[in-house]
């Protein structure tokens, strides 16, 4: 068996017989993982891939035209890349490397835990009688690396797994872009056991709220596109992100006190990239106008009750729900409609390269 580099859980066996294998997630020592040092991308990620051989080097490393490069998932399933589990310690500690260059220092942070999350995860489902609770492994994260690395060149990585799907490109000069970025919760608060009242992603839904509370009842009724949600984000894991209005109270129409902690939530979301990139978004909003961001709910504003929220403005699109499992369920995803998948980005930088 090989040990999973994050706190206290050692992992092995095959992805395919998740479902029918006895537990191998055991508790070790107290031995926490230290945060890998930024690094860049290229680096990651050649360091990765040269330390891979056989059928882990198959999976992991495919061409950039490969059709799942643009195919999210943030469900538990087999998908494009080698899992975790299928590599040593040391590549372990070269694919989360590469995880950690395409997130802030709390992003990642938040990663890890989204990953640990599936130990409570399969434990409470193992509670409730649920047959397939063993596809809840932290060792079924996934690593691809599309193209050749190269500081110059294009190629894309992606990290993914049960609610966590970083997508980054990588066009030449231009650097990497970030985009889909989906983090989850399941559940969005910890009811019960050692680790009762944790919120992974509690300023998610705590912002959001606080936002809601500046509100006038005027704009509350503004505010709230629908009386019910339709269970998941709008978008789900399309390839391109489309609403096809901007719907809701626009920030053109909101109060000094009010703008501000519109920011301020927009930043719970933004924090989650790394420094260069976060600015970058920034900017792009501030120069297509922030006032053109629109805010919307839908379901209710008690808490503990179904809801949903998104930003949305010309350059991105920021949706959160928190519908499934009694409302204990959080989905939440920043997307980029120009450079999704490098987009905008891969396009101007394939068109100025000969190939």
């Amino acid at each position: 068996m090989r040990a999973i580099l994050f706190s206290a859980f050692v992992l092995g066996a095959a992805a395919a017989a998740v479902a029918s294998r006895p537990s191998t997630a055991q508790p070790a020592s107290d031995r926490k993982a230290a945060a890998p040092a930024a690094t860049s991308s290229t680096a990651a990620a050649t360091a990765l891939a040269t330390s891979l051989s056989g059928p882990a080097r198959d999976k992991a490393l495919l061409p950039l035209e490969h059709e799942a490069r643009t195919q999210l998932n943030y469900v538990p399933m087999v998908r494009a890349g080698v899992p975790l589990e299928e590599l040593a310690e040391p590549q372990q500690a070269q694919a989360f490397s590469l995880l950690r260059s395409g997130l802030s220092e709390s992003g990642y942070a938040t990663a890890r835990k989204i990953i640990a999350h599936e130990d409570i995860l399969r434990e409470i489902e193992k509670g409730q009688g649920v047959a397939n609770y063993m596809r809840r492994q932290p060792g079924l994260y996934y690593t691809a690396i599309f193209g050749t690395p190269s500081a110059e060149g294009v190629w894309a990585w992606r990290f993914e797994g049960h609610h966590l799907s970083v997508n980054a490109t990588h066009a030449g000069k231009d650097g990497d872009v970030v985009a889909p970025l989906f983090f989850g919760s399941n559940p969005a608060k910890v009811l019960s056991g050692p680790s009762a009242g944790l919120r992974i992603l509690a300023a998610e839904e705590d912002e959001a709220r606080a936002l809601m509370a500046l509100f006038t009842a005027d704009q509350k009724a503004k505010a709230v596109i629908a009386p019910e949600t339709t269970n998941d984000i709008v978008t789900t894991n399309k390839p391109k992100a489309e609403i096809a209005q901007f719907d809701g109270v626009a920030a053109a129409t909101l109060t000094a006190p009010q703008k501000a902690q519109l920011r301020k939530l927009i930043d719970v979301y933004a924090n989650r990239f790394p420094e260069a990139q976060r600015k970058s978004q920034l900017a792009r909003i501030e120069k297509a106008g922030f006032d053109k961001l629109h805010f919307a709910w839908a379901g209710s504003l008690e808490v503990g009750k179904k809801h949903y929220y998104r930003v949305h403005g010309p350059t991105m699109l920021i949706e959160y729900d928190n519908s499934q499992n009694d409302a204990n369920h959080i989905h939440s995803m920043w997307r980029d409609p120009e450079h999704d998948f490098g987009g905008d980005v891969l396009r101007k930088h394939l068109a100025a390269v000969k190939h």
